[in-house]
């Protein structure tokens, strides 16, 4: 499955976000200092922001085009979103969160499975709690679930370890890695942590100020230095 940004611009403030690249990697991070660009380019791709020009392609499916008019509504895209605020909904349960998602993707494919998503997520003792009663680390969690729950053919995360102190950040950390061992969807992760980028990613794709400007292997974008780069590591 690849995602391909051709000729890609998007105004932002005060520099434009342009790119031209095709990404395929099973989980590719997308790096870089505060206010890069990347939380907008998760943004276009989810179809809450549109390109002043150029094309957003999934697997060959046009969802933006800019010249000829193609903008495909959200819930059209089959793309799981998780935000850096979670959006769960107070007035539903864990279980009740986690199935919104059911159901409301684009069905290109066979549904992931529930119980497989509660059993990698470790959610079986949370489905009859409200989100008010969640550690942090239990929110990201449920937000994942219900992610992956609405069948996407790829899954957008913004930053999902941030807020988090060092064992939230290590659990949850754990999840992510059984979700790309159990499920193979590609997954476009955001992040200003190279110690997150080295435990997760197989590409990283590194943004300044709206421009690509490196891309390879975690080893060797890190090791030659890239901006924004921090050295805390999750563990140890």
């Amino acid at each position: 499955m690849t995602l391909s940004l051709e000729g890609f611009r998007l105004p932002l403030t005060p520099f434009a976000l342009e790119l031209d690249v095709t990404l395929s990697a099973h989980v590719t991070a997308v790096f870089g200092p505060s206010g890069a660009g990347k939380t907008s380019l998760l943004e276009a791709v989810a179809g809450l922001r549109h390109p002043q020009r150029g094309r957003i392609v999934l697997s060959g499916r046009v969802l933006d085009d800019a010249a000829g008019g193609v903008r495909v509504p959200p819930r059209q895209r089959a793309v799981g979103y998780v935000t850096q605020d979670d959006s769960l909904f107070p007035h539903l349960s864990v279980a009740g969160n986690l199935r919104y998602g059911a159901g409301r993707g684009v069905a290109r494919k066979a549904p992931l499975g529930e119980d497989r998503i509660v059993d990698t997520l470790g959610l079986a003792s949370l489905l009859d709690r409200s989100p008010a009663t969640l550690s942090g680390g239990e929110r990201r969690r449920v937000a994942l679930g219900r992610a992956l729950l609405s069948t996407p053919e790829i899954l957008l995360l913004d930053e999902p370890l941030s807020g988090l102190d060092r064992p939230l950040k290590v659990r949850v950390l754990e999840h992510l890695l059984k979700i790309k061992a159990a499920f193979p969807l590609p997954i476009l992760y955001v992040t200003h942590e190279a110690a997150e980028v080295e435990a997760l990613a197989d590409e990283v794709v590194v943004l300044d100020a709206g421009h690509l400007v490196a891309r390879g292997a975690p080893a060797d974008v890190l090791r030659d230095g890239a901006p924004g780069r921090s050295d805390r590591h999750l563990a140890g």
